[in-house]
C-alpha cells in the first residue's frame, strides 16, 4: 500500500530543499562576480536580487527543521525528485529579467534545460547576451551535469547521514569509492582537471584565430564546460558552426565522448585496470552501436545534397553522431538543414542514435548503452533457454566492473526504464502532431527532450504554444531523473492527496 507524506516527511524534504536553494545562491554568486569584473551593472544588480530571493527562501524552509535526522528512501526520492525543478524555478529569475526571454515560461525552460543539460534553447539574440548571463548558464550545466546531488555532497552539504539515500536517489547505484562523500569528490575532480586542461587547449586555439584574451578564455571555458557535462549550451547561436574550426572540433568530440563515459570506469582505469574498460558491457555496445548508427547515417547523408565531397561528410557526420550518442546537442548543421537537406534515413537515424544516449553513470541522457546491453543478453538467454534441455540451468554473465550473472531482476529494471522512455518518446511525438507540426519533427524533438539530447528542429522556439513548452519541460525532468523517482514522487503525491479508502469487513 502507498503510503502519504506526513507531516515530519514534509518539513524534513523542506529542510533539504532549503539547503539546495540557499546553494544555488552560491551559484548565483559566479555571475555575480564576473558581472562586476566586466563591469556589467545591469546583470549584477539582477544577480544580487535573484540572489536576496534563494537565500531569504532557502533560509525559510531551513528553519522547517533545525536538525534533520536520518533520510528515509521516500524522503530522499521527493528531495532529488522536487530539486530540479525548484532550482529550475529561482534559476529562471535573473534570466527572465535579462531581457532575451518573450515570458518566463520561456526562461523556465532555458532553466531546466541547462540544469537537465539538454541544451535545447529557447533565448533571443543570444550573440548579444552579457557574460554574466552566459557564465551562468554554463555553471547550471556544470551544476546539472555532475547531478545536484553529487555536486551538493562532494562539499560535504548534507553531512554524512544523509548522502546514501539521495546519492542513490539521483539514479546512481555505483560507488567510485567506498565511501559517498569521496565517490563524488573524486566525480567533480575528474570534471574540474578535464575541463581545466580542455579550457587551456580551446583558448588558446581561439588565441591563434585572433579572439582577444577574455573573450577566448571565457568562450573557451564555456565550450569545455558544455562538451565534457554533455550540456549543449553555446556563446553564440550559431553553435560550434560559429568558430569555423576543425581542431576546435575535433576536441569538443574528445571532450564529449569522454563526457558519456562513466566514472566508475575512470575510477577503474585510474587504479591501472584498463582492461576493464574494454571488457565492459557497456564500451561494447557502444563500439558496436555507434559503429553501426555511424555507417548507416554516412550512407545516408552520402545519398543527400548537403555534403558535396568525402571529407565534409565525414566531418560533420561524425560530429552529428557523437553529439547525439552523448546527448550534448552540439551542431555542425543548421535546424533548417536538419529537416530540409538531411534525407529522412540520416534524420531518423539520428534520432534514434540520440534516443538510446551514452553510458550509465556518466554526464549523457537517454536510455543507456547498459540497459540495451543487458536487454540484448536477456535475449540472448530466452534463446539459450529455449534450445537447452529442460534438466539444464542456462547462466548468462555480462561483465561491469567483474564478472555478473543476468538475473531477473536487473532485466526487469532495465525493461522497465526503457518502456518508460519509448511510451514517453511516443507521447511526445503525438503532442507536437497535435499542435500541427509535421510527424518526422514532432518525434524528433520529443526525442531531443525526454533524452536530454538537445539537438533540435526548431519546434522549440520563443513563445511555443504553453502546453507544449510545459509538455517538453515535463520530458526533460523525467528523462533526467530516469522516470523511476519522478513517477515515485507523483504516486506520493497522490497517494498524500487521494488516500485509499479502507474498506470495512
Amino acid at each position: 500500500m502507498w503510503q502519504r507524506f506526513t507531516l515530519y516527511d514534509l518539513r524534513v524534504i523542506g529542510h533539504y530543499l532549503g539547503t539546495l536553494i540557499l546553494f544555488s545562491a552560491l551559484i548565483m554568486a559566479v555571475p555575480l562576480l564576473v558581472a562586476l569584473i566586466f563591469q556589467e551593472w545591469e546583470p549584477a544588480a539582477r544577480y544580487l536580487f535573484s540572489i536576496g530571493i534563494a537565500l531569504t527562501a532557502g533560509a525559510l524552509l531551513r528553519f522547517l527543521r533545525v536538525e534533520p535526522g536520518r533520510l528515509n528512501r521516500r524522503q530522499a526520492l521527493a528531495i532529488t525528485g522536487a530539486a530540479w525543478i525548484i532550482l529550475a524555478l529561482f534559476a529562471s529569475v535573473p534570466l527572465y529579467f535579462s531581457g532575451h526571454y518573450v515570458t518566463y515560461l520561456d526562461a523556465l525552460f532555458d532553466g531546466v534545460s541547462g540544469l537537465t543539460t539538454t541544451g535545447a534553447t529557447v533565448i533571443q539574440d543570444l550573440n548579444h547576451l552579457s557574460n554574466a548571463d552566459n557564465m551562468f548558464r554554463f555553471m547550471m550545466h556544470l551544476l546539472g551535469g555532475l547531478g545536484l546531488i553529487v555536486v551538493a555532497l562532494s562539499i560535504g552539504l548534507f553531512g554524512k547521514r544523509a548522502g546514501a539515500s539521495l546519492y542513490s536517489s539521483e539514479g546512481r547505484s555505483e560507488h567510485v569509492v567506498p565511501n559517498v562523500v569521496q565517490t563524488t569528490q573524486f566525480i567533480a575532480g575528474i570534471t574540474v582537471e578535464i575541463v581545466a586542461v580542455a579550457t587551456v587547449i580551446i583558448g588558446s586555439i581561439c588565441l591563434m584565430a585572433g579572439m582577444e584574451p577574455s573573450r577566448a578564455i571565457l568562450q573557451a571555458l564555456w565550450l569545455s564546460i558544455s562538451a565534457f557535462v554533455t550540456g549543449g549550451f553555446t556563446p553564440m547561436s550559431q553553435s560550434i558552426m560559429y568558430y569555423h574550426s576543425g581542431v576546435i572540433e575535433f576536441v569538443i568530440m574528445v571532450l564529449m565522448i569522454l563526457g558519456t563515459i562513466s566514472f566508475v570506469m575512470y575510477a577503474e582505469v585510474w587504479k591501472g585496470r584498463v582492461g576493464t574498460f574494454f571488457r565492459d558491457i557497456e564500451t561494447r555496445t557502444m563500439l558496436i552501436w555507434v559503429g553501426i548508427m555511424t555507417v548507416v547515417l554516412t550512407a545516408s547523408l552520402a545519398a543527400g545534397p548537403l555534403f558535396s565531397d568525402l571529407p565534409a561528410l565525414l566531418r560533420r557526420g561524425l560530429f552529428m553522431v557523437v553529439s547525439a550518442f552523448t546527448t550534448t546537442g552540439f551542431q555542425v548543421v543548421t535546424s533548417n538543414q536538419l529537416t530540409t537537406a538531411f534525407t529522412s534515413g540520416a534524420f531518423l537515424t539520428l534520432a534514434l542514435i540520440m534516443a538510446v544516449g551514452g553510458s550509465a553513470g556518466s554526464t549523457a541522457g537517454g536510455i543507456k548503452f547498459s540497459r540495451v546491453g543487458i536487454i540484448f543478453k536477456s535475449m540472448v538467454a530466452t534463446i539459450k533457454e529455449a534450445l537447452a534441455p529442460d534438466s539444464a540451468r542456462v547462466v548468462v554473465a555480462y561483465n561491469h566492473v567483474g564478472r555478473r550473472v543476468l538475473s531477473p531482476e536487473i532485466v526487469k529494471e532495465a525493461m522497465t526504464v526503457f518502456i518508460l522512455f519509448v511510451v514517453t518518446y511516443v507521447v511526445g511525438a503525438l503532442v507536437g502532431i497535435a499542435h500541427g507540426y509535421e510527424a518526422t519533427q514532432a518525434i524528433f524533438e520529443s526525442v531531443a527532450m525526454t533524452s536530454n539530447g538537445g539537438i533540435t528542429t526548431g519546434l522549440a522556439t520563443p513563445g511555443m504554444p504553453m502546453s507544449l513548452e510545459l509538455f517538453y519541460i515535463f520530458q526533460m525532468w523525467a528523462g533526467r531523473l530516469e522516470f523511476v523517482t519522478l513517477l515515485a514522487l507523483m504516486v506520493e503525491v497522490a497517494a498524500s492527496f487521494f488516500p485509499r479508502k479502507r474498506v470495512s469487513s
